[in-house]
């Protein structure tokens, strides 16, 4: 399964889910089921592949419109006119399967090679544009600035024999059986018909597919090899289904030869999972290399050839060593490109400038500074992936240091929380939370009543002095007058201060006075603040429930102590201990 491509990218691989939508381009490298999931929905124009792939695309999904698709082959290039700027798309055969390409991606976000599956041996790798491909003695005239690599098999490091070399192992195995009258080849669906091909042609023998019990091998051969195709069961050369649960099959073919006293038939399964699975359980390196040389019988009767389409640790290192590239994410499975020795050596350590090209990709706004670089250094931690945040991107935000003091991003500053009591933060308090209220009441006064209410104001209930620890814990009233003087009142006396102030309002006004005019109003706002009180204070509770604590001579309950208290007091009862020894 492929991943997301970054923001920063207008363009989507192989991935169709609701992230996938948003973007503006979507390309499709080979026809394998699990590249294509979730395309049975999806509606956004284009759609880029080879003409192959959509005709065995649509065998799978046939009410996809066949409109959505632009054609692109391999070896060809297309220009595509993009809201962000113009980018160009070249395609590349990936040796995988039959229609399967790369895709370069050139445009303002850099230079982007999404090899999709592949196997990246010299040949196909030297048909990728020369400006990217490095020589000896002469220096590349163009860098990759990422490579999404399909390393599969990133984790397996012996060599696999070619495909050319794997086909001829199956040829041979069939040769040195001339008694099977029966050949089963467990093949699997695209990619391996080219085997079914050479043999046909070298033993000059048609291949029987089961229609009824294969119906989607038999339709995707009539579009790949449709010559090559038997209808007749009596044919020697059958298609097996290898997958699920090969080994069971296996025997009811054998016990059947049995049964219809006909000698043993020979079954092959060209496969590389096979090999990475059971060659670590080989004695020495004889062996081994037996093994990768020639067909090898297994205890079920069945013989294996190793055969792969996607390239193994080797091929992956000479080929980023020829391509040199400044990135490399995996494809699948994801971070695994972090364990290449070229990643390592040439990526994690590197050093990116304000000015990289990476920013743009993951579309991170970077401050105009002079800041030098950023070092990104090895971690050998798996990077967890928030869902959110595509794998392409933790592979990317591996950034262990800065080397300058100031800093690339604005970061929200962190929250000051208050220590942990034994109940938690609910007897504590909730500073964090606490929120402050504020009440406006706006009274339109005449020229003439402000002098009643500064009056009313400043010689009733001005509080002068320093407040008591009962008005630091509760509401205050706070009136601003136009002239900029303001008064704070406590918040026993607010309905005191608001029907005085009514009072001077009805006494001072005069709708018949013909001197009356609109603009002669001042305004005077009454601001209610209510102050944060924490939870479980002892200030939080008002002088009703004090007396009634006092009345059942009960302390006012005070917050609990922290963790953090609890365990220094510990420390310090421990130093006071006298450990001298006894007499």
């Amino acid at each position: 399964m492929s991943i997301e491509m970054p923001k920063g990218l207008p363009f989507s691989v192989d991935t169709w889910s609701p992230c996938s939508k948003r973007k503006r381009h979507h390309f499709l490298t080979h026809a394998h089921k699990d590249h294509s999931v979730g395309i049975s929905s999806h509606f956004s124009y284009p759609i880029y592949s080879t003409h192959l792939t959509k005709t065995l695309l649509l065998q799978h999904y046939p009410k996809l419109d066949e409109s959505l698709f632009v054609g692109i082959e391999a070896g060809k290039s297309v220009v595509i006119d993009d809201p962000d700027g113009v980018f160009t798309v070249s395609a590349f055969d990936a040796n995988h399967c039959p229609g399967a390409v790369m895709f370069l991606f050139e445009g303002e976000f850099g230079n982007v090679l999404h090899t999709g599956d592949c196997r990246l041996t010299p040949e196909y790798l030297q048909r990728l544009p020369e400006k990217y491909l490095g020589k000896k003695g002469k220096k590349r005239r163009c860098q990759l600035d990422y490579v999404f690599l399909d390393c599969t098999f990133g984790k397996y490091y012996h060599s696999f024999p070619s495909k050319y070399s794997a086909i001829q192992q199956v040829i041979n195995c069939i040769w040195k059986h001339p008694d099977a009258t029966e050949v089963y080849l467990a093949c699997d669906l695209l990619g391996q018909e080219e085997i079914l091909v050479d043999v046909s042609r070298t033993f000059g023998s048609k291949i029987y597919v089961d229609r009824v019990t294969n119906p989607e091998y038999f339709d995707a051969l009539t579009v790949i090899a449709p010559e090559i195709i038997s209808q007749d069961p009596s044919s020697r050369f059958q298609v097996l289904d290898a997958f699920p649960k090969l080994n069971e099959r296996a025997k009811v073919k054998f016990a059947e030869a049995h049964i219809n006293l006909k000698s043993e038939p020979l079954i092959i399964h060209p496969s590389a999972q096979w090999y990475a699975c059971e060659v670590e359980l080989l004695d020495n390196e004889t062996q081994r290399k037996l093994r990768f040389n020639e067909a090898v019988k297994d205890q079920f009767g069945v013989w294996h050839v190793c055969y792969s389409m996607h390239s193994s640790r080797e091929e992956l290192e000479w080929a980023l060593w020829l391509l040199e590239p400044k990135w490399v994410v995996s494809t699948t499975p994801s971070c695994r490109a972090m364990e290449l020795n070229y990643v390592k050596k040439n990526c994690l350590t590197s050093r990116i400038s304000p000015t990289d090209l990476l920013w743009k990709l993951l579309d991170i706004s970077m401050e105009h500074s002079s800041v030098a670089a950023v070092s990104i250094e090895y971690i050998e931690s798996s990077v967890s992936e928030e869902p959110s945040q595509s794998p392409a991107v933790s592979q990317f935000l591996l950034i262990k240091k800065i080397s300058s003091p100031k800093k690339f991003f604005s970061f929200s500053p962190p929250r000051k929380r208050p220590p942990v009591t034994l109940f938690g933060r609910a007897r504590f308090g909730f500073q964090e939370s606490a929120v402050q209220i504020t009440e406006k009441n706006i009274l339109y006064l005449e020229d003439k009543a402000l002098q009643d209410v500064d009056n009313i104001v400043g010689g009733k209930f001005s509080n002068k002095g320093e407040e008591s620890n009962e008005q630091r814990c509760c509401s205050k009233i706070l009136v601003k007058k136009a002239d900029g003087s303001a008064y704070k009142i406590h918040c026993e006396k607010a309905e005191e201060i608001k029907a005085e102030l009514d009072h001077a309002q009805l006494s001072s006004w005069d709708e018949h006075d013909p001197k009356y005019e609109l603009d002669k109003k001042r305004p005077i706002e009454l601001e209610t603040h209510k102050i944060p009180i924490s939870v479980g204070s002892p200030n939080c509770f008002n002088e009703r429930f004090r007396k009634l604590y006092r009345s059942m001579n009960v302390a006012v309950p005070r917050p609990l102590p922290s963790l953090v208290e609890l365990m220094n007091a510990c420390k310090r009862a421990k130093r006071r201990v006298d450990f001298s020894p006894c007499n």
